[in-house]
């Protein structure tokens, strides 16, 4: 399982499983425990791709990011890192 740090937003870290081009876990540590077991719940399952394009840019309030957004970002990162390879 991956762990991404994340950047100003609630969440602290995002875990993640990607396993065959989508993803099989998702577990954010710290934010509104809710609300993100709701969109890890939701997009497990999903391809990597389709995750990273729904995600990205969504803000919460005043802030310039979320913790969608962040996981979007850890998954870009993976992929980039992955491709590097």
């Amino acid at each position: 399982m991956d762990t991404f740090r994340t950047s100003g937003v609630c969440a602290k870290e995002v875990k993640f499983e990607i396993e065959n081009d989508k993803i099989k876990q998702v577990e954010f540590i710290g934010g509104c425990d809710g609300n993100l077991q709701g969109i890890s719940r939701l997009i497990e399952g999903m391809e990597v791709n389709e995750a990273i394009k729904r995600l990205s840019g969504i803000t919460c309030g005043p802030k310039r990011s979320s913790c969608p957004d962040q996981l979007a970002v850890a998954l870009r990162n993976k992929l980039a890192a992955t491709n590097d390879v």
